[in-house]
């Protein structure tokens, strides 16, 4: 094994090398090169032998969102190990600190979209590795080929006196090794035929920054009484190639992606196995459309996540015009939450005033790790079977409700004029002066109160669910009076003023022509 090799230190940043990558501004550093490797039978080159090389430098507040170290790759080299440090200096309250997440992109560069990305493990882990047959969780397996290839560096926040870092590359030279052909979960489990179907499409697992294997999840996907599941690790598709083995007659697995920009994080739900969706880019940039594309051809629905949510770069900025589903309960329910909610209901107001299309709601749990509950929340889908194609057409029609856990059950309907009826996300076409009487049956909820949601805001509150949980609740209108109607049940109130947390909420029924 060679002896370690230290790069010249990167003393802040080098602005010749900026530019702009068609979105975010990046940063390319001086080139890491290991000696030719035309003579496979030199001294060192033997396999199994190693080279080692590590970087220094430090990192100035406001630096480009991405800053990519290219490493020279010579022939014969069967791994890629990569390790990084950085300092974590403590800072005033108030104050961000240092965070610095890493990737990399192969010998086919790092263009925006392309077919370079080879892995990204954010801030979850301090090393990783690749090989043709193998590669740590958040990689992508398969030869490391001869050319440039990139690792990226993403300061995600810079403490005031800057981001001092320490990346060390580590080639193993030999023979390249078999990529494994992967195998997919299936797109169809057995199903109940037309049925009201339950399922958590945001979770992570070990392939990202998640604790829990696949097969952890799996379990207690099961456990929580889930129908299906989305993988959706943060910017990678990893997990994809993985989650066969787990999936049954009794669980459908669709694959997905957590696409993690700096300005809000969007869902991947159910696309075509293998679909990478980029995430360099801001709101400013002007390119999550052709992103949104991108899930969209490849057979997935667009979810805006968690878009009221504090944490940095966490808040939605790129609008909801893409979106095919809003995320709007996530995880355990928190003020951000009841503001997605309320914003929510804003736009469906907007969209019944404005002739325009309406974006139904969803609940996911976002579990990580314990005590995260899988199936906290969950979206309960009225579906024509358990496949991937209708249970997307589900939640793209809205024919879903909310739950905060699998005891929780609603039947949610309008009924008017002369024996018709709709259900949840469903128009009950009758003239607007017609009576309509809408109705809620509920189950798994004691001590709950419900309420009736319209375009023209709370119009009636129920008496507390008896300790049985189970009730049913009526209200009359029509639709010169309320244009959409939905329902939500509602735990206590533990703030004086504001409404308890929900153990429920349904999309809407519309009435009216």
């Amino acid at each position: 094994m060679c002896e370690d090799a230290v790069h010249p230190a990167h003393e802040g940043l080098n602005r010749r090398g900026l530019f702009v990558t068609g979105a975010a501004a990046a940063l390319t550093l001086n080139s890491v090169s290991f000696a030719s490797g035309a003579d496979r039978r030199a001294p060192g080159r033997e396999p199994g032998s190693k080279e080692t090389r590590t970087v220094r430098g430090t990192l100035p507040v406001g630096a480009p969102d991405f800053v990519y170290l290219p490493v020279e790759v010579p022939e014969g080299v069967s791994e890629l190990r990569v390790a990084y440090t950085y300092q974590k200096p403590p800072v005033p309250a108030g104050t961000q600190g240092n965070a610095l997440d890493i990737g990399v992109f192969d010998e086919r560069g790092t263009e925006l979209g392309g077919k370079g990305f080879r892995g990204w493990s954010g801030g979850a882990r301090t090393e990783f590795f690749i090989r043709a047959d193998e590669a740590t969780p958040g990689y992508i397996p398969g030869r490391i080929r001869a050319g440039t290839w990139n690792i990226a560096l993403g300061p995600y926040t810079v403490a005031p006196e800057g981001l001092p870092y320490e990346v060390t590359i580590t080639l193993t030279y030999g023979a390249p090794g078999r990529t494994p052909k992967p195998v997919y979960p299936p797109e169809r489990a057995k199903g109940r035929g037309r049925a009201w179907y339950r399922g958590d499409c945001h979770l992570h697992s070990v392939y990202s920054d998640g604790r829990r294997t696949l097969a952890e999840i799996a379990a207690l996907a099961r456990a929580a009484g889930l129908d299906f599941i989305n993988s959706s690790e943060h910017n990678t598709h990893s997990a994809h190639a993985h989650w066969a083995e787990h999936a049954g007659d009794d669980l459908l697995i669709m694959l997905g992606e957590e696409v993690t920009t700096r300005n809000g994080h969007v869902l991947s739900l159910g696309a075509d196995p293998g679909t990478f969706v980029d995430w360099r880019y801001r709101a400013r940039d002007n390119r999550f459309g052709r992103y949104a594309r991108r899930i969209r051809d490849a057979g997935g629905l667009v979810v805006p996540a968690h878009p009221h949510a504090t944490c940095v770069g966490c808040n939605w900025k790129f609008g909801f015009g893409e979106a095919d589903v809003v995320e709007v309960w996530n995880g355990a329910y928190t003020p951000d939450d009841e503001v997605s909610l309320a914003d929510w209901d804003s736009m469906l107001v907007a969209s019944v005033r404005g002739g325009r299309p309406w974006i139904p709601a969803m609940g996911n749990s976002d579990a990580h790790r314990d005590p995260d509950r899988i199936g906290g929340p969950q979206t309960v889908v009225l579906a024509d079977d358990l496949t991937r194609e209708a249970i997307q057409e589900g939640l793209r029609r809205g024919r879903s409700y909310i739950a905060e856990s699998k005891s929780v059950e609603l039947t949610f309907s309008a009924a008017g004029g002369r024996g018709k009826h709709a259900g949840i996300g469903e128009r009950l076409a009758v003239d607007r002066d017609t009576p309509v009487t809408v109705r809620l049956d509920v189950k798994g909820a004691p001590g709950c109160t419900v309420r009736i949601v319209t375009d023209q805001g709370l119009l009636h509150t129920s008496a507390a669910l008896p300790e049985s949980g189970a009730g049913t609740v009526e209200w009359r209108t029509t639709p010169s009076y309320a244009a959409y109607v939905r329902a939500e049940v509602r735990h206590p109130s533990t703030t004086p003023g504001l409404p308890g947390p929900p153990a429920a909420f349904t999309n809407p029924v519309f009435l009216g022509r």
